[in-house]
């Protein structure tokens, strides 16, 4: 049986984790994944601290010292949060040593109301860099209208930024280019550019999702032979944008000041749809200078039977720009849809936040000291 993470780290395909609890980090299981299954990275969300919260007692001793402190929920989030990024950027700190900072990273991302607020958002990142205090974090900021000036201020600071919720290749040129004007912010400042990282993290299977929804309405054949094509075509066309930018002499003068080239990161890489296969968004992404975010059982199906096949996504650019135009000539609209996706991911995210709120005071709550 070939190894096919091994075959992937080999590609240039960073593997992280899209998980992280408590239970992960104590009970040894995060550190055997690093050590066994190729990961290098781990990417976190609301909704992964809201399952983590509200499964089993691994947080049961800081909640009820939080709660004798009578701390308010969202003290309480920030405390439990980045205690559990901290602890992972420790384990994950020999990785970050041996890859001169490019992996090894742990990312936390700021609260998503503030989606929309760009000084809030930068206040937060600030904040989050400062409470987390680990030279491997990322911190995780919304590519919204109102994240784009906010990830060139924060990356201007000097602190490495994760941006997410990106479904679009022209908001992608806008990420990258924000990135680019925060180095130059921090040249200026006079910086060390090579301790300033970043990933792009693109969002894949959600784009199927929806356009297969929306195909599946249409319900003929010309559709339907279009099915789960647009996720990772969407993708490619994404890498051939940072290929272009990444290789401009805007670029260069960057690069040469020892500047680290933002990497493109696949987000929503587990298959939602039966009919797929499970390791599609892997297999079909591999690329140099990439990271691949995965569920576990996304990691746990190409440990057992992904096939990588070398790069899979160059040479492929003609092919997703014809697919993406096949759905727009079928009347369904590329700017509608991820337009769409942008607004359903900032709403998931803040629902999630909300949950996390609200089992979180539940917590508190049940182990408040009794009055007295």
């Amino acid at each position: 049986m070939t190894d096919a993470l091994k075959r992937l780290s080999e590609e240039g395909v960073a593997i992280w984790l899209d998980d992280l609890s408590r239970k992960r980090i104590t009970s040894g299981n995060l550190a055997e994944l690093i050590d066994q299954q190729h990961v290098v990275g781990v990417t976190t969300n609301p909704t992964i601290f809201q399952k983590a919260i509200s499964q089993g007692d691994g947080y049961d001793q800081q909640l009820s010292d939080l709660a004798a402190r009578k701390v308010t929920v969202e003290e309480a989030i920030r405390m439990i949060t980045t205690a559990d990024v901290r602890d992972a950027a420790d384990i994950l700190r020999p990785v970050y040593d041996a890859t001169d900072g490019q992996d090894g990273r742990v990312s936390i991302e700021v609260d998503p109301r503030l989606a929309h607020d760009e000084k809030a958002t930068v206040a937060e990142a600030r904040q989050l860099a400062w409470l987390v205090d680990r030279p491997n974090t990322l911190i995780k900021i919304p590519a919204t209208m109102a994240g784009i000036p906010a990830i060139t201020e924060v990356i201007g600071l000097g602190i490495s930024v994760n941006v997410t919720l990106i479904f679009s290749l022209e908001r992608y040129r806008a990420v990258m280019d924000a990135y680019l004007s925060g180095l130059e912010k921090a040249k200026e400042r006079g910086l060390d550019l090579s301790a300033i990282h970043s990933v792009a993290s693109f969002f894949v299977s959600r784009v199927d999702t929806e356009i297969d929804r929306r195909i599946d309405e249409m319900g003929t054949d010309e559709a339907k032979a279009l099915r789960g094509k647009a996720g990772v075509a969407n993708a490619r066309l994404a890498y051939q944008a940072y290929e272009e930018v990444f290789s401009s002499d805007r670029w260069s003068v960057l690069e040469n000041a020892g500047a680290n080239k933002q990497r493109p990161l696949w987000a929503s890489t587990g298959v939602k749809d039966p009919a797929y296969k499970d390791t599609m968004y892997v297999e079909e992404l591999v690329a140099p200078n990439t990271v691949n975010t995965m569920p576990e059982a996304t990691l746990e199906a190409t440990d057992d039977h992904g096939e990588i096949r070398g790069d899979a996504v160059r040479g492929t650019y003609e092919q997703a720009r014809a697919d993406l135009d096949a759905l727009e000539k079928i009347g369904i609209s590329y700017d509608d849809v991820v337009r769409v996706l942008e607004e359903e991911g900032v709403e998931k995210f803040e629902a999630s936040w909300n949950d996390l709120l609200k089992s979180t005071q539940a917590e508190l709550e049940r182990l408040a000291p009794a009055e007295g």
